[in-house]
């Protein structure tokens, strides 16, 4: 009886988490044009990535690239995107219909910057 109590409140809990934080991250929901940029002449730079964002998850709306990650309530990012053997992970800021942020990977770095579509 005391395990079943428990395991009610538990599952409970983790449902009130589950639903609290995908409703706040929902503000920056909607499609986003990344625009990245390499501080590193010998990488490539200008790639653009158009992404998702859902219930504050980060997908790719690529077939060429897939993007990972989350948006917190406050707007900070965490992303992965990788494409093929090459991966990149960012972090940053989206504040209204714009963000920022830097980004590494293997062997180079830069920054990027978004806006909502």
């Amino acid at each position: 009886m005391v395990k079943s109590r428990k395991s009610v409140v538990a599952v409970s809990l983790l449902a009130a988490l589950g639903l609290a934080t995908p409703s706040a991250a929902a503000t920056f929901d909607g499609d986003w044009n990344v625009q990245i940029t390499s501080s590193n002449a010998a990488c490539s730079s200008g790639a653009s990535v158009s992404i998702e964002i859902s219930n504050g998850q980060v997908a790719s709306n690529s077939a060429a690239v897939t993007a990972s990650g989350r948006v917190a309530e406050a707007g900070t990012v965490n992303v992965t995107l990788a494409s093929g053997m090459k991966r990149a992970v960012g972090y940053g800021r989206l504040a209204g219909t714009s963000g920022s942020g830097t980004w590494r990977a293997a062997l180079c770095s830069g920054t990027w910057t978004a806006q909502r579509i």
